[in-house]
């Protein structure tokens, strides 16, 4: 089996970088020149959106690489954010206020001793028994900040569903807020956790979930793990991850995650991918704290429920499945949802191009937190 496996990936890679075309296969598995605008599968409203950046074609190739030093790497990334955040800051700055909130920040003490803020969105007039969501931004653990147009608006529509929902504010790897390796961000996660927890009466909630895209996806799952080594799972009701980044496969040319070739370059770059992932915590990182995917059967047993949504045209759709797949192997109580037609993280991002995926997106977290 494992030689039948190891054939057939060979085949695809062979595939692809031959410039061949083979209708049969999604993507640039069947066509290595695709990109996102000449995907049949992407929708015409988002595509649109992005062509305004031009990145409705493929990101282009990072100009570093995974051999580069820690600083070039953090410098590298540090030059991204502003450019990540002068997009969202332009797909954001029509939008009329979220009314019916309560909003205020909180400045704590984290495990490592440094502050980290909180932002806290509240419905007006809500009753205790509300669930409340700690959500984990994304930006691959190395860039961005959940201060945000984007983020901030993720989080006052949550909460205008009927939710508590607390950001964090934790470490990255590069940015404005300075170089911080793993465990820091992480760190910073469960620090956060443990004063919703401590803090659920006067917050005014009734369970607690944790929820994040992206390298928000990764803190997600990675906050649940550590909280099951530290012997506090009983502070988690639930978990949802959208779109997580947890493999550190991005730079091996041969991997059991098809979407890594079949969506390259669709909005991510796999070798940006890849230097991220080895700025966070080193090259042959198997760390299942760094990166989710190594857990164990063992690891894994005992979780609260979760959900595992995944993007269809993301270069990381497929390692979100197999995560979702193991949590089932080790009895946890996990569902999937794939949300087609949609690029990473594409189902929260482009709220005025695709309006009715991103209110499902916000509901379908709405009914599983108020489910558990």
């Amino acid at each position: 089996m494992k030689k039948v496996i190891l054939l057939s990936l060979i085949l695809i890679t062979s595939c692809v970088t031959s410039n061949s075309i083979n209708t049969n296969l999604p993507g640039r598995l069947g066509d290595s020149e695709m990109s996102l605008k000449n995907d049949p599968r992407a929708i015409p409203a988002v595509i649109k959106v992005m062509s305004e950046f031009d990145m409705d074609g493929l990101a282009p190739e990072p100009p570093i690489s995974i051999d580069a030093t820690q600083q070039e790497k953090v410098d590298y990334l540090s030059s991204l954010e502003p450019v990540y955040e002068e997009v969202f800051k332009s797909w954001y700055s029509d939008l009329t206020e979220v009314e019916g909130l309560e909003r205020f920040t909180k400045i704590i003490d984290g495990i490592d001793g440094n502050q980290i803020k909180l932002y806290i969105h509240k419905p007006k007039n809500h009753n205790s028994n509300t669930p409340g969501i700690l959500h984990i931004h994304g930006g691959g653990m190395s860039i961005l900040k959940a201060s945000g147009p984007n983020y901030i608006r993720w989080r006052d529509d949550l909460a205008s569903t009927g939710l508590v929902v607390v950001g964090v504010e934790f470490r990255n790897v590069a940015g404005e807020l300075g170089s911080h390796p793993f465990p820091a961000g992480l760190n910073d996660c469960t620090s956060a956790l443990q004063w919703m927890f401590d803090n659920k009466e006067k917050l005014g909630v009734s369970k607690i979930i944790i929820s994040g895209e992206s390298g928000g996806g990764n803190l997600t799952l990675a906050t649940t793990l550590k909280a099951k080594k530290d012997e506090k799972l009983f502070q988690i009701d639930g978990v949802y991850a959208q779109c997580p980044y947890i493999s550190n496969e991005y730079h091996r040319s041969i991997n059991n995650l098809p979407s890594l070739v079949e969506n390259n370059g669709y909005f991510l770059n796999v070798n940006d991918m890849a230097v991220m992932a080895t700025a966070y915590d080193g090259v042959d990182s198997k760390n299942p704290l760094a990166w989710p995917l190594f857990a164990t059967n063992k690891d894994l047993t005992g979780l609260p429920p979760h959900v595992i949504s995944v993007n269809e045209l993301d270069p990381l759709r497929d390692e979100g499945l197999l995560y979702y797949k193991k949590l089932l192997i080790s009895g946890v109580d996990a569902s999937s949802i794939t949300i087609n037609g949609t690029v990473h993280a594409g189902d929260m991002i482009f709220i005025n191009a695709t309006p009715k995926i991103y209110r499902s997106s916000l509901m379908h977290i709405n009914n599983f937190a108020n489910s558990l």
